[in-house]
């Protein structure tokens, strides 16, 4: 006969758990199902941060300035010292020729003058010492022979220096590359957050920017100050010439500047030579308060003093702001002022 067994009924311990973690089960779905998606940062917060990222990006910027200015001067440090080693070494040629050209005569004629045997010396400068003192060699002989060694040296120490700056033309090549790419990271980080915004979000802030641009432009007050100078004034009107042009990294214009560009451009313009980075211009002169700025002195903010424009009068600057704008009027309290600087 069949047996027949009553099935085996879930433990109460058991059935708790399982209706506990199906409780929460549900609860999490319900959570996640009702959960709001995260809030898309607003067109000001967005400009913000890019605004932030532009102004490290002209931190860097500076730095590349910096970089590359210091490549351009090694390279022409190398490449005066290579020009003088090649004048040098044919000169040191020409004076071995002539004593070579002597110890032949004298091979010839079975005599080997003293001044061939410093050749053969195992310490030319001793032999030439000792035979000074000993008169065995003509005044004529001792001055083409201490020529010769004077070359030498000379030569040797051209070597080392070129050498030295090779190595040093190296590195900065390197830390050229870095900067380079720290720029175009913020660049490229500011343009990802831009392009988060909507159509009509971007159309506005470009109108926006625009706006500022044609306002400081065209309507700014700048006042009767007057200038500290004629060299000044003239690098103020060359940069008054260039308002509208585009901001870019590493740019001296004509077709786009940044900050220390247009400002070294400007004084140029006026025949005056002042350092590339506006680090380096922070020390190019006499130092000033704002009450002291006359039109066309520079002026520098930010505590790292990464930027730099010229004073325009009543309480404007003109300058290469960032990114995204054009060289324009802007007034002198928008940015953290540390001090002028009269040329």
């Amino acid at each position: 006969m069949a047996s027949h067994r009553r099935p085996k009924q879930p433990s109460r311990a058991r059935v708790t758990v399982l209706t506990t973690a199906a409780a929460a089960a549900v609860a999490i779905s319900s959570q996640a199902a009702n959960a709001a998606p995260s809030e898309k940062p607003s067109k000001d917060e967005v400009k913000a941060k890019v605004d932030k990222l532009y102004e490290e990006a002209e931190q860097a910027t500076e730095k590349y300035n910096g970089a590359k200015e210091k490549q351009e001067k090694l390279q022409k440090e190398i490449s005066t010292i290579q020009d003088n080693v090649a004048r040098g070494q044919e000169e040191l040629n020409e004076l071995r020729d002539t004593m070579g050209l002597a110890a032949a005569a004298q091979y010839r004629t079975g005599s080997i003058d003293s001044s061939v045997q410093l050749f053969l010396s195992s310490d030319p400068d001793d032999y030439l010492d000792k035979a000074s003192t000993m008169d065995q060699l003509s005044a004529q002989q001792v001055d083409s022979l201490k020529e010769i060694q004077a070359k030498q040296r000379q030569l040797s120490q051209q070597r080392a220096e070129a050498s030295d700056k090779l190595k040093d033309l190296a590195s900065t090549r390197t830390e050229l590359g870095k900067k380079k790419k720290q720029v175009q990271a913020k660049l490229a980080e500011a343009q990802k957050l831009l392009n988060t915004l909507t159509a009509a979000e971007k159309a506005a802030l470009a109108a926006e920017e625009q706006r500022a641009s044609r306002s400081a432009a065209d309507r700014v007050d700048l006042g009767n100050v007057g200038s500290a100078s004629g060299r000044a004034m003239a690098a103020f009107q060359a940069a008054q010439s260039q308002i509208g042009k585009p901001y870019v990294y590493g740019a001296t214009g004509t077709a786009s500047y940044d900050c220390s560009g247009l400002t070294s451009w400007a004084y140029n313009q006026a025949g005056v030579y002042i350092p590339r980075t506006s680090q380096e211009q922070a020390n190019a002169g006499t130092r000033l308060s704002m009450s002291e700025l006359k039109v066309g002195d520079l002026v520098i903010f930010y505590g790292d003093l990464h930027h730099v424009g010229l004073y325009a009068g009543n309480g404007q600057v003109l300058h290469a702001p960032r990114s995204g704008t054009t060289v324009r009027y802007e007034s002198i309290n928008n940015m953290p002022f540390q001090f002028g600087v009269r040329i």
